[in-house]
């Protein structure tokens, strides 16, 4: 998704329950070394293939997070929301918020256009 004007970029799917991260690997998507890339923690290994990706720290039982890791999470999920804000209006829709019910050869292209839709609702 481009950050600056709230456009989808880039789309993947996969049949099933496919984890996201899964799903990222196997797409073969790259991303450019100097875009930064804001992930949930459902992406804990993408450091390994992209430098430049900022995690939410994770806390466990024995280490707890800090004031500075909790501040620094919550700049991390405000940052994230404009993403979630997208996915949230691509619902309405209901193409993934419902399960999908048609040919499963026909979904990226009918997901292609419906993202095409809404990038073009938000040039006008």
């Amino acid at each position: 998704m481009d950050k600056a004007k709230k456009r989808i970029i880039c789309t993947s799917f996969a049949n099933g329950k496919t984890h996201d991260f899964r799903l990222f690997k196997e797409s073969k998507t790259r991303i450019h070394p100097k875009i930064e890339s804001m992930t949930d923690t459902g992406y804990l290994g993408i450091a390994k293939l992209h430098a430049n990706s900022v995690l939410p720290k994770k806390r466990s039982k024995k280490n707890p997070l800090t004031r500075e890791d909790k501040a620094a999470n919550r700049a991390i999920s405000s940052a994230r929301a404009l993403n979630e804000n997208v996915i949230g209006n691509l619902k309405r829709f209901h193409i993934i918020a419902d399960k999908y019910r048609n040919r499963r050869r026909r979904f990226g292209l009918r997901f292609n256009l419906i993202a095409g839709i809404y990038n073009y609702e938000l040039a006008c």
